[in-house]
């Protein structure tokens, strides 16, 4: 739904993944992040209200903040916009760091009228500590950012799609994309520009990560900030990379 780092780009919203899966006669989705914008264009692919689970890798504003348009949407949409009758009543699953209730209540304010987390079931993610969802396994590595920080390794039907959300290097990385069919790695830094370290992965890091997990099938850089050039970005990554290095695209559509 959104790659751009930060905060959402004039091509972009930002931080935001819909993932899909066909089990047991139905179509199974997952949503990674909801950051700046993305709640929108998520709105073309599905009916919001009907995803089986939203994760949330971290409570920075380009990761997190559309839950609060999300609640808007749960708590006033009326009953024949909520999606099948069996889904009418049921709380959104979200899985997030330890703060994120307590977060979404201090974002939106006026929590004297308005109960924030009650239109979802809000579960505190732990290091490792996997996730089943219908045919998804989800399994949450912590990772190198200012605040708790989480990359998801998504498996389902024999494939698996690695997530990093923002990171530096970190011990957490090889575990998470190791076999991974499609690596989706952070890469908002860039070599030679930005020095500071224990926040975000360059193109160069994240392929060094993915060349170091070992049998990783695809590098897909994102999360870049409109600043960046991703032809450099891309380049960066593809001194060290064996194979070609993809730019995720707003709006586009990868089988894994």
């Amino acid at each position: 739904m959104g790659c751009s780092g930060s905060f959402a780009g004039p091509e972009s919203p930002a931080s935001s993944y819909l993932v899909r899966a066909e089990h047991e006669g139905r179509t199974w989705t997952l949503v990674l992040d909801l950051g700046a914008g993305a709640l929108g264009p998520l709105q073309r692919h599905t009916n919001p209200l009907t995803v089986d689970a939203f994760l949330i890798t971290h409570l920075h504003v380009d990761h997190f903040i559309d839950l609060c348009g999300l609640y808007v949407m749960k708590k006033y949409a009326p009953l024949d916009r909520q999606g099948p009758p069996e889904r009418a009543d049921r709380a959104l699953p979200v899985h997030g760091p330890a703060a994120t209730a307590r977060q979404l209540v201090a974002t939106y304010g006026t929590p004297e009228r308005e109960d924030v987390p009650g239109v979802f079931e809000i579960h505190d993610l732990a290091d490792r500590a996997s996730i089943e969802v219908g045919p998804f396994t989800v399994t949450p590595y912590l990772v190198n950012h200012p605040v708790e920080s989480y990359g998801f390794r998504v498996e389902a039907g024999g494939r698996t799609l690695a997530y990093t959300g923002d990171t530096d290097t970190c011990a957490a990385l090889a575990p998470l994309m190791a076999g991974a069919d499609l690596v989706l790695a952070d890469a908002a830094f860039v070599d030679g520009r930005d020095e500071t370290r224990g926040i975000h992965l360059s193109g160069r890091r994240a392929a060094e990560a993915a060349v170091c997990a070992g049998g990783v099938s695809r590098l897909m850089l994102t999360h870049l900030p409109v600043w960046n050039d991703p032809e450099l970005c891309r380049s960066q990554a593809a001194a060290v990379w064996p194979g070609e290095v993809e730019l995720a695209q707003p709006g586009a559509t990868y089988a894994i």
